[in-house]
């Protein structure tokens, strides 16, 4: 295509773009601006990936785009890097008064090689669906998956509470990622104030050092990370200042067992109990409980950018957990820009909890593969807690592969290609009954409505007893027969955090991996 006709294409496109999308567009060499501009969609634009020896690539929420069929040079990336700012420890940079923001791959030479280039836009209305929480003075945590609008969330709540109930707000702001880059804040966080952190590490200083000298009522954090940034909440929040703030993790279920943030909702440590007191209980003798109460009174997990999770009381919502006790839990959702609510009420009966999902909720049992696994039997189990079993004899068609532990430990072909194409594997520790019904009841909580309760209620000590004998059979297969890693059968969030303790006794390292309802624990060598 000839220059000229390039530059007309790019000089009509432009004016089609926003100024601040433009301050990005400028900083890219020509190779790469003229074929954007020229994008579908800009408006949507999320990012511009420019790796070295690659085409440039851009990418929207539904497509991903290359840009040029030419590979990038040393020489275009150093074009960019030279017309932005400097790169900070964390390799990040950004453009003055603009909310985007440019990260850095290095080669072992510390050469930057690769840039990504994120569009940072302030999008208002996103905060509406928890502003009633962030008015109520609480403490906040703001939980999700990267990508998903923590941090545009944060910046709208800054601006509500600056502009709209007049408090006096500073952001800690470590990477500029908030506030945009620049000495100067970009106007979407109104009148709050911004502090900037010079090294990531620094982080948890310059939080104190905001309350310290400049009196805020509400401090604004993005990415709470560290054990001391961790104390530094609970410091804060113990001065009466309110927080509103993000967390590495997805859910509450994280945090609880992750023992570097845990203290944000309390702390977990196990307790022995004695014999009366076990047996008074109805529980074990060794139980987790909250170690204080949780630096955030209310915890957002964010499911998408207009649907959350609410646990608007964090520390019953901890303490019914650990319980094994699903607690109440707000969904929120915005319909025709209207703040929907619905509640999934936990539903006693008995002596167990069942949480009421809403029905629109309710997810169909996964295909079966069973390998190994006596079909009558599971059947049976099936039948009598009034559930229909998916079965399939074909492994293509499955979405779950159950198998004894024996199987999977001998690795036989059939296990090798569920493996490869992806499909989980649930393995029972052994082929009875007990551990059948087990396994049902975790893929379908709500057949414990259906089941019969006693016989539930009797195996419930002995199926927590079962999954402890089975970490400290695993800790001592790493330990003594060598094995590299141990990954445990499928369990609830307070088992498996018996199961890591049981890991951190022997001097191991534990992690749990998979998705609900498989999600299980591996037990490891710290070389792993």
């Amino acid at each position: 295509m000839p220059r000229a006709i390039k530059d007309e294409i790019g000089e009509q496109s432009i004016k089609q773009t926003n100024p601040e999308l433009d301050a990005l567009l400028e900083k890219l060499p020509e190779s790469v601006r003229v074929p954007l501009l020229a994008q579908e969609g800009l408006d949507s634009l999320l990012e511009i990936i420019i790796d070295l020896g690659r085409p440039p690539e851009a990418r929207f929420p539904d497509r991903d785009s290359i840009l040029d069929s030419r590979e990038i040079t040393q020489e275009q990336i150093d074009y960019v890097t030279s017309r932005i700012s400097g790169f900070g420890d964390d390799n990040r940079a950004g453009i003055a008064r603009t909310l985007h923001r440019i990260s850095a791959i290095r080669n072992r030479e510390g050469r930057i090689v690769g840039l990504t280039c994120r569009v940072g836009r302030a999008v208002q209305g996103t905060v509406k669906i928890i502003e009633d929480l962030i008015q109520s003075g609480k403490s906040v945590l703001l939980l999700g998956r990267p990508g998903i609008g923590k941090t545009t969330m944060l910046r709208e709540a800054a601006r509500v509470l600056a502009d709209d109930l007049k408090k006096r707000v500073v952001i800690v702001d470590t990477s500029n990622e908030i506030a945009g880059d620049g000495d100067i804040p970009h106007s979407s966080i109104g009148h709050a104030r911004r502090m900037q952190v010079a090294r990531t590490n620094m982080q948890h200083s310059v939080m104190i050092e905001a309350v310290e000298n400049h009196m805020p009522e509400v401090i604004i954090i993005d990415e709470i990370g560290t054990e001391l940034e961790a104390q530094a909440a609970r410091t804060i929040a113990e001065r009466g200042v309110q927080l509103i703030g993000t967390a590495h993790g997805n859910t509450l279920e994280n945090l609880m067992i992750n023992p570097t943030l845990s203290d944000l909702i309390g702390g977990i440590q196990a307790v022995t109990l004695g014999d009366e007191e076990a047996k008074r209980r109805g529980t074990q003798k060794t139980i987790l409980e909250r170690k204080s109460p949780p630096t955030f009174g209310v915890v957002v997990e964010i499911q998408d950018r207009y649907r959350v999770a609410v646990h608007a009381d964090t520390a019953e919502a901890v303490d019914e957990s650990l319980r094994g006790q699903p607690a109440t839990t707000e969904i929120r959702w915005l319909e025709n820009g209207e703040v929907r609510i619905e509640k999934q009420e936990p539903v006693k009966h008995g002596k167990e909890m069942i949480a009421e999902r809403p029905k629109e909720n309710s997810k169909e049992s996964p295909r079966m593969y069973l390998f190994g696994i006596n079909r009558q039997q599971l059947e049976d189990q099936a039948r009598d807690m009034g559930l229909t079993l998916s079965l399939t004899e074909d492994l293509r068609t499955a979405g779950l592969m159950v198998t004894s532990k024996s199987y999977f430990r001998r690795k036989p072909q059939k296990i090798r290609d569920a493996e490869a194409h992806g499909i989980p594997i649930y393995v029972l520790r052994t082929h009875t009954p007990v551990q059948l019904r087990k396994m049902l009841v975790t893929m379908h909580p709500g057949a414990l409505q259906n089941a019969r309760m006693t016989d539930v209620s009797e195996g419930r000590q002995g199926a927590i007893d079962s999954a402890l004998h089975e970490a400290e059979e695993a800790a001592s297969d790493v330990l003594q027969e060598g094995d590299e890693s141990v990954e445990l059968n499928p369990q609830g969030a307070y088992i498996r955090r018996l199961q890591h303790l049981i890991a951190e006794r022997n001097l191991l390292s534990s992690k749990s991996v998979g998705r609900e309802p498989n999600r299980h624990v591996m037990i490891f060598r710290d070389n792993h």
